[in-house]
């Protein structure tokens, strides 16, 4: 059985990290997923929207995903390898080169990003108040009409 393994935050889950895992998976027979844990993205100065639980519990339920791990610290990854028998780690292109010192435990991919979609773009552009037009003709933000229409 060959086995996959990737790590990650997949916060506010997108086609992006679906397809992803459908590459992963393409490799082997089963694909691990270790999700960081709150604890370990404020280590890394990262806030995600959703709690780990909440991120755990999507990421399971992804088709492609056979099991999900918590990912509590940087130096798990080698231990992880060997404790799970793992024959590929993979990762997004944007990682190339950062974990190349784990291919004398397995084989290390780095698979290309899916473009024009990120969960730090969606972040930037949902802070973003977007115009639209009113019934007068008027701009006003989204928040705005949101607030309308629940009136």
């Amino acid at each position: 059985m060959k086995t996959i393994i990737t790590y990650g935050t997949f916060d506010l889950f997108h086609y992006g990290h679906v397809r992803l895992f459908k590459r992963l998976k393409a490799l082997g027979d089963k694909l691990i997923v270790a999700v960081s844990t709150d604890e370990f993205n404020a280590l890394k100065g990262k806030a995600a929207f959703f709690s780990y639980f909440q991120r755990a519990e999507i990421v399971e339920a992804c088709q492609y995903v056979d099991m999900v791990v918590p990912e509590t610290h940087w130096n798990q990854k080698a231990k992880d390898i060997c404790k799970y028998n793992v024959s590929i780690f993979g990762m997004g292109d944007d990682w190339k080169g950062e974990f190349d010192e784990l291919s004398v435990l397995c084989e290390v991919v780095y698979l290309d990003r899916t473009g024009e979609i990120s969960t730090t773009e969606i972040k930037n552009n949902l802070a973003q108040p977007k115009q639209v037009g009113n019934k007068n003709g008027n701009s006003a933000s989204s928040s705005t009409s949101v607030k309308q229409i629940k009136k």
